[in-house]
Formats: structure tokens, sequence, C-alpha cells
């Protein structure tokens, strides 16, 4: 989490959304071969808490039951020129939101596992419009082998640091001239979070 207070956000229904809206995270967590991270999709439950799932093989598997473990959440992010700053003899920056939450893990059994695959895949499929896929498409020989090769985990978030650095310290003209510049560059979502969030 980045130190400066003005970066911080509280807005718990806003960091649950956006865990939400991002859909993949990374899992960090001390092993006996030293520290190791899994790149995983994430659902949150909504009630204080983060599910998702690994590869039965993954480093992290075995060690995650019962331990404490981070979970990074990387939103948008962006180069921050100073040509858009009032004044430009300065140095660039980089705004990014970020969410980093710190828990308990416990491993879930094969009904939680399921539970967590539909919710995931409904999730997704409906965020794409269209003829939705199911997983009763999957012949169920398929479908049990590949649910064989993966561990489902839930994480009791105990402590949640979001980081939303979205040029705060600058004026409402400069804000919107950066927000405009990081539009033109290809970044509107990181635009877009900067005009609603930072005033």
């Amino acid at each position: 989490m980045h130190p400066n207070p003005a970066y911080r956000n509280d807005d718990r229904s806003l960091h649950e959304t956006l865990i939400d809206q991002i859909g993949f995270g990374m899992i960090f967590a001390e092993t006996p071969d030293g520290p190791r991270v899994a790149h995983t999709p994430l659902l949150s439950t909504g009630d204080g808490a983060v599910q998702f799932h690994l590869a039965r093989g993954n480093a992290l598997t075995r060690y995650l039951d019962q331990s404490n473990a981070l979970v990074l959440v990387n939103g948008p992010d962006a180069y921050v020129s100073p040509r858009w700053y009032d004044e430009r003899g300065t140095v660039p920056t980089w705004d990014y939101v970020a969410i980093e939450l710190e828990g308990r893990v416990r491993r879930m059994n094969n009904e939680g596992l399921e539970a967590l695959l539909h919710s995931l895949i409904e999730q997704h499929e409906g965020q794409l419009g269209g003829d939705q896929w199911t997983p009763q498409e999957t012949p169920p020989d398929i479908w049990n082998k590949l649910i064989g090769a993966i561990a489902g985990f839930e994480m009791e978030i105990l402590a949640w640091r979001p980081t939303m650095k979205l040029s705060q310290k600058k004026s409402a003209a400069e804000r919107e001239r950066i927000a405009d510049g990081l539009n033109r560059a290809g970044s509107p979502a990181i635009a877009e979070l900067m005009r609603s969030l930072s005033k």
C-alpha cells in the first residue's frame, strides 16, 4: 500500500466491485522453499472473504490451508506525463489502483469448489452477453477429471489495504487534463476512475 494517506480509500463496496470487475489476482505466501506467488481468478463472497482455485501441482497449493496469505488485485494503471501539469519542471509518475488483502486461508471441500466454479462461470459468461456456455456442455467424465486437478480455497480477509493513486495532489484542472491525456493515450479505465474517485 502506498504510504501517502491521500491515496487510501475506505469504500468497501467499491473494493468488492473492483475485485469482481477485475476478477483476477495474485496469491502470495511463504513456503518451505521460499516465498511463492500464484495467479488465479478471484470471487468476492461479499461478506469479507475471497475465493479462488489453484492447480493441485501449484507450488502454493499444499501449503495454503490454514496459512496466512496476501491477495493482490491490480486495477488499471498508467504513466502520467508532466506535459499535463501546470508546471512541467518536475518528473513523471505512475497512477494506479491496487487492493492488497491479507487473511487466513482454508481449503474448500469438493462442494465448495464446485460452487465456486459455477459462480465464476456464471459471472464471466454473463459479462460476455449472447449465447452463454454452461458447464453442462462438458461431458461429466471430462468435468470430473478437470475438477480433480484443482483445489479451491477461501481467504477470510483480516486486512484491506487499497491504494487509489489518481493524481489527488493535483488541482482539479490538472486532473482533468491528465484524464484527457490518459484517455487519448489508450487508458480510459484509469481516466474514468480519476474523474469519479479523486474529487
